[in-house]
């Protein structure tokens, strides 16, 4: 991604932006309405935002919004504004003595008012001039104080090719965001869960990108997360996707810069990494792969390069790491001995890129120093130590804009903060990273493949919106109850099967394989009335018997059985398979928790080492 040619916002004052609140005890940001940007290099160059000449400490710096504020309070605030000597440059004109302005106001005052106005008028002349006039003098601010005007806000919580966390922006930072339009203009916020696909290329282009290796390349989707957020924002799961995986990969619709648009052709079992980049793929293909590949509809994307991890772990100020062993690895250059390490810049790179001195020395083994990596930058950039120091705001701020490639829905900083106000109430101890499970493939040891009996749950578990962190509330939940009547016989089981939201065919299929495992009577009865989200058995009360058979042997909760009214006709059973439905033997619905073997690590987890 190339990370230089891009515009810039103008030069409005930060500290002209933020007002302090004393309801919350924090400045607020009061922003300007700003024009979108065009897209990055995928979707064509942004221009330059038009520039605001920076305005000198005597001149109205004030916004819209307070220079309406201030129309609406003029009676209130003239006379302090005169008195003070210090208010803004359009009062000054009218009060400073020998003016027009002043000559005429004076003419229409009554006498003892012209008096008081004399007075004040000389008062802040002997405050400029440096006489004994009346005014007090202007309390001035501390270095602090003047940072914490700027970088007082929490406007951002981004993740990004290596990197995650909370990042703090402003409007002025606005011209430093790349976005690519992917087809998909989805709100920044929205009710229910919400899934960010965090993409991290190695892309040898653009600033800071250069030196290794495989020059000039495109890049690949080197690093990817689909970040999962829950509908009442309590938790979190990101499950990392390897690059190496064997899977398909969709047609896709990518923009040129002039808004022309071409269809790329899709691909089987090809690498998972190759869904960006290459072909002239763009993160959009990604989008789409990720979502066939796990059945869950995404939001938005966000996309950085390796300059990204280089500057923002410099601009943290450091991200904490361990190592179980002594570590150094010629191609990285990553060296470091067994213990707690603090990396940034090069040599944070290098940690989350090597792989061959760690775990079997692959792919796989990096994306366990990646989710440390990632989970100790969550924490860093939450803690008090980045929170409180506005350089670290400002540096961090900065540099993650200038690395973040964004879609267009929130291809802005005001829509950013809008996204980072309504996530961050997610706890870190709350976030889990999980990896896809993959099993070695046998047709190609340099590849690996889904491992489709673990990864199902897993993304069932996503799709459903349950948690992998067992948060207090997950706790009280209770399971789901299963039928409690006695299981009749399976030769007794008499059904007819409805497809009402499964995949095609899955009636038919169905029945099949319940007369395989000896049903008594088994028809398909085709497709049903209505789409139904969950799959739903209807019986009568003399049917109980065979009821809790059938949902025995489809796995089905008791919540899937529904007892109709007994009309003696001596009917089947119906059996509506819903949208939830996938194969017949495999479980409806998600499981409370995930499958053994799936591999996770908390992001409050500080004692997580590398080995």
């Amino acid at each position: 991604m190339d990370a230089q040619g891009r515009g810039h916002a103008g030069d409005v004052d930060p500290a002209d932006q933020w007002v302090f609140n004393p309801n919350t005890g924090s400045y607020e940001l009061r922003l300007n309405p700003v024009a979108d940007d065009s897209p990055s290099q995928y979707g064509g160059r942004r221009t330059s935002a038009p520039r605001q000449r920076q305005s000198s400490p005597d001149e109205d710096t004030s916004t819209p919004s307070r220079a309406s504020d201030a129309q609406g309070r003029s009676g209130s605030r003239a006379g302090s504004r005169s008195e003070s000597g210090g208010g803004r440059a359009g009062s000054r004109a009218s009060d400073r003595p020998g003016s027009r302005a002043a000559r005429r106001a004076e003419a229409k005052l009554p006498a003892q008012r012209r008096a008081r106005a004399s007075e004040r008028s000389a008062s802040a002349d002997g405050g400029r001039g440096g006489g004994h006039g009346r005014r007090k003098a202007k309390r001035k601010l501390s270095k602090k104080q003047k940072a914490l005007r700027i970088g007082g806000g929490v406007v951002g919580f981004v993740m990004v090719a290596g990197c995650v966390g909370g990042v703090y922006m402003y409007q002025r930072l606005n011209g430093n965001i790349n976005k690519v339009d992917v087809g998909e203009e989805n709100p920044a916020v929205k009710d229910g869960p919400v899934n960010i696909l965090v993409i991290g290329t190695d892309a040898r282009e653009g600033k800071g990108n250069t030196g290794y290796g495989d020059a000039g390349s495109v890049g690949h989707a080197d690093t990817t997360f689909l970040f999962h957020v829950s509908e009442d924002r309590s938790n979190a799961t990101a499950l990392s996707i390897p690059r190496d995986m064997v899977t398909d990969i969709p047609r896709c619709e990518t923009r040129g810069e002039n808004g022309e648009t071409k269809m790329i052709q899709g691909q089987q079992r090809v690498r998972f990494n190759t869904s960006l980049g290459q072909s002239e793929r763009d993160p959009g293909c990604t989008w789409k792969t990720v979502e066939k590949l796990t059945g869950v509809e995404i939001d938005h994307f966000m996309m950085a390069d390796f300059n990204a991890v280089k500057e923002l772990s410099t601009a943290v100020g450091g991200v904490e790491v361990c190592t179980a062993k002594d570590i150094n690895d010629p191609k990285s250059h990553l060296n470091l001995k067994a213990g707690r390490h603090t990396v940034k810049g090069e040599q944070a790179l290098a940690f989350v890129r090597t792989r061959h001195s760690v775990g079997f020395g692959s792919d796989l083994s990096r994306i366990k120093l990646q989710q440390q990596f990632l989970s100790a930058m969550i924490r860093k950039m939450k803690s008090g130590d980045t929170l409180t120091n506005p350089s670290k705001l400002f540096k961090l701020s900065d540099a993650a804009t200038k690395a973040l490639t964004v879609d267009t829905g929130i291809g802005s900083v005001k829509k950013l903060m809008a996204l980072a106000n309504d996530l961050k109430r997610v706890n870190t101890d709350n976030i889990t990273f999980a990896t896809v499970p993959v099993v070695d493939n046998p047709e190609d040891p340099a590849t690996v493949i889904l491992d489709e009996a673990k990864a199902d749950p897993l993304f069932k578990m996503v799709r459903a919106d349950k948690s992998l962190t067992k948060t207090e509330k997950a706790k009280k939940k209770k399971a789901e109850p299963k039928p409690k009547a006695k299981k009749a016989p399976v030769s007794e089981v008499d059904v007819s099967v409805r497809n009402g939201g499964g995949p095609a065919g899955a009636a038919a299929g169905t029945v099949e394989w319940l007369t395989n495992k000896g049903a008594g009577n088994a028809v398909s009865g085709g497709n049903a009335p209505q789409t139904l989200d969950k799959t739903r058995v209807e019986y009568t009360a003399s049917q109980e018997g065979q009821a809790a058979r059938l949902a025995d042997m489809l796995k089905l909760p008791a919540s899937a059985l529904k007892k109709t009214e007994d009309t003696g006709s001596g009917s089947s059973m119906t059996l509506t398979l819903g949208k939830d439905f996938t194969t017949a033997g495999k479980p409806v619905g998600a499981p409370d928790k995930a499958p053994s073997g799936v591999e996770k690590v908390n992001a409050g987890d500080k004692n997580v080492c590398a080995k």
